[in-house]
């Protein structure tokens, strides 16, 4: 259940700790075991508004394995029972009350397995396993950290807003009130580079389907990074993800190549980077860090990036693994140049590189959890 309102939280859904609490005492209140139950008891305790509703739809659908909305319960009132109890007969069948219709995998077991598939690294799900992390890869959200805009808005607290305060005082008849106002927020742009070339084949369906989730925002800029550079923010633009992933996959012409960083990420930032795109941004990117050109050029550009962005983030989907040294030419080249170094091979390490894009993952230091440490 936790798993599952980190999951809401991943989409978008303001799921506080005592949203939370409270579901989990309204699911304990019902019947855990069934799907309609769980449903219904998150959806009046996690949704805070109606745009919540539609997220909820597609986690609960993703996490659980169902297709549909569960269906309404009746509004009879059931005589008193017994609590059934989760286990499994020696035939196969589940134990309960007589007569109770068999509503598929119990709810805690399909929660159980959707929270250890958030640890499994893509590159070895099989078919099935695939789909569901799809699911739930098309449910999160991604928004920029945001900054502080010139342009004010009404506040409570804040400084007096001389112009509102006069016309308030006009309006009462010389009555005494303050008007206030405090600078407006706006989430940054965030630009995703995406390695589409061999060496990360197994890991680029599941990043381009993150940067689809990304793309829905107005602010998301998308390119793919391999022999060539390729735009993609148009093809993601799809709300369906099976659509924007064959759009993408029409429009990138360099799928499974190689790997040329340092010349790619010169010509994004000649064309796109110095000229506004990137300034202010956060700068994401998805690669292994192996390089067949001049690593010394690649450390120019990351310079050259960091001095322009506000915050440069690199998701490397092998440092997961044991013993993991950012041994290779180009990500030792590009590794001075990072503020945040994380991983990216499962589905709760993109929900936690997302929340370091909405500066929500880092510490005092600035470091991400799990970062690497540079001398």
């Amino acid at each position: 259940m936790l798993g599952f309102a980190r999951a809401l939280r991943a989409a978008g859904v303001a799921a506080s700790a005592e949203r939370v609490h409270a579901f989990l005492r309204a699911v304990d209140a019902l019947r855990p075991g069934l799907r309609t139950d769980v449903y219904w008891a998150g959806r009046v305790t996690l949704c805070g508004d109606r745009d919540d509703l539609e997220r909820y739809e597609r986690v609960f659908a993703a996490y659980f394995g169902t297709d549909g909305t569960p269906a309404r319960p009746a509004r009879t009132t059931p005589p008193p029972r017994p609590r059934p109890v989760l286990r499994e007969a020696p035939g196969g069948s589940r134990t309960g009350s007589p007569g109770e219709e068999r509503q598929g995998p119990p709810t805690a077991t399909l929660a159980s397995s959707a929270e250890v598939l958030r640890h499994r690294d893509v590159a070895e799900l099989d078919p099935s396993e695939r789909a569901q992390v799809r699911r739930l890869l098309a449910a999160l959200a991604l928004r920029g950290q945001p900054r502080r805009t010139a342009r004010r808005r009404p506040a409570r607290r804040g400084d007096v807003d001389p112009h509102r305060t006069v016309r308030e005082l006009l309006r009462l008849g010389g009555e005494p009130a303050l008007r206030r106002h405090a600078r407006a927020e706006r989430p940054r742009r965030v630009v995703l580079l995406v390695d589409v070339s061999g060496s990360m084949g197994p890991y680029a369906d599941a990043l381009l389907r993150f940067a689809h989730a990304a793309a829905r925002g107005r602010r998301t800029e998308v390119f793919t990074i391999g022999t060539r550079l390729t735009r993609v923010t148009r093809e993601l633009s799809h709300r369906d993800p099976d659509l924007a992933m064959a759009a993408v996959a029409e429009a990138v012409p360099d799928w499974r190549g190689g790997t040329r960083l340092g010349e790619l990420l010169r010509e994004f930032l000649d064309h796109w980077g110095q000229r506004g795109m990137a300034r202010g941004a956060v700068v994401v990117l998805l690669s292994d860090g192996w390089e067949r050109g001049d690593p010394h050029l690649l450390a120019a550009q990351m310079r050259r990036l960091h001095r322009l962005a506000h915050r440069v983030i690199w998701s490397n989907p092998r440092k997961a693994r044991p013993g993991y040294a950012p041994l290779a030419a180009g990500m030792a080249a590009a590794l001075p140049s990072v503020d945040d170094f994380v991983e990216g091979h499962s589905l709760a390490a993109l929900e936690r590189l997302a929340a370091v894009v909405q500066g929500a993952g880092t510490d005092a230091a600035g470091q991400a959890p799990g970062s690497w440490e540079r001398s």
